[in-house]
């Protein structure tokens, strides 16, 4: 009977978050290790699912650099990064597009159609999703064929995540003359939020938030200011990778998603724990 009304006392505990987020979009960015491990994919699409059936309408935005990074290597393609950024040439624009777009986004989708949800698979290239132009780095450096947002289908989107459906978007863009971009997984999922004004958007990452001392895991940020993220890349505590992230957190803020979260995407059900407790997890940041 303990054990009953336990579980009774969580589902309470959710009911009022619930309703806060009745009807309301969560763009859930989705990539890195939390993809290798099957079992822990599968809660994070029990998540997804289960916050369809409650009222919410999420949408994902998946990367897949552990997989692409293998592929490169079995085609024997050289590819190297830049502040956090990989340099795209043409050769590994396509295996980026092959891995994303054909396999990575497809298994997704087949996944939480499994679970019952109603997902379907996109990329910038579908009804001209994200319009993208070459992103030029600040210190001059050929970034190839990776790309920055220009715009967000923003009708189309809305169209598919306040019916019955959970889009699942692959960061592939495309410009006027149908080149294809690489464009960070992270930046697409803030500008997709900023779009449609997303009351939360969530990236789900391998460490468990923003750290004050990079190499200490006790010393997670709870809830931050965009102010104080911008003073800590400016000191160096956060770089490469995480710039990203936390960009996308601050367009998203600046753009009016009323909050934005950073969690650990390699512990089971990482989106419900966030969202759906009190206490949450991971770094919250706020305007």
């Amino acid at each position: 009977m303990r054990d009953l009304i336990q579980k009774a006392n969580i589902l309470i505990e959710a009911l009022p978050y619930i309703q806060q987020l009745s009807g309301k979009t969560v763009v859930i960015k989705y990539g890195g290790n939390a993809m290798v491990d099957k079992a822990l994919t599968r809660t994070i699409m029990q998540d997804v699912t289960l916050l369809k059936y409650v009222g919410v309408n999420p949408i994902l935005v998946h990367g897949g650099g552990p997989e692409i990074n293998k592929m490169l290597d079995a085609l024997h393609v050289e590819s190297s990064f830049h502040n956090g950024l990989r340099i795209t040439s043409e050769e590994t624009m396509d295996v980026v597009q092959m891995v994303l777009t054909g396999k990575i986004n497809k298994n997704i989708v087949s996944e939480i159609n499994c679970l019952g949800g109603a997902a379907i698979g996109l990329c910038g290239k579908d009804g001209n999703l994200i319009l993208a132009q070459k992103k030029l780095s600040p210190d001059g450096v050929d970034l190839g064929c990776v790309g920055e947002v220009v715009s967000i289908n923003d009708k189309m989107l809305n169209l598919l995540a306040k019916d019955a459906y959970i889009p699942v978007i692959a960061p592939i863009g495309v410009d006027g003359q149908g080149q294809s971009y690489n464009i960070n997984a992270d930046t697409v999922a803030g500008e997709i939020a900023a779009a449609l004004s997303a009351e939360k958007l969530m990236f789900l990452t391998d460490i468990d938030g923003i750290r004050r001392d990079p190499e200490d895991p006790a010393s997670i940020i709870s809830v931050i200011s965009v102010a104080e993220i911008y003073e800590l890349i400016d000191s160096g505590v956060i770089s490469g990778g995480m710039i990203p992230k936390v960009k996308g957190c601050i367009k998203g803020i600046e753009k009016g998603v009323n909050r934005t979260h950073i969690i650990n995407g390699t512990v089971p059900h990482p989106i419900l724990l966030e969202i759906f407790t009190d206490k949450g997890i991971g770094t919250m940041v706020t305007a």
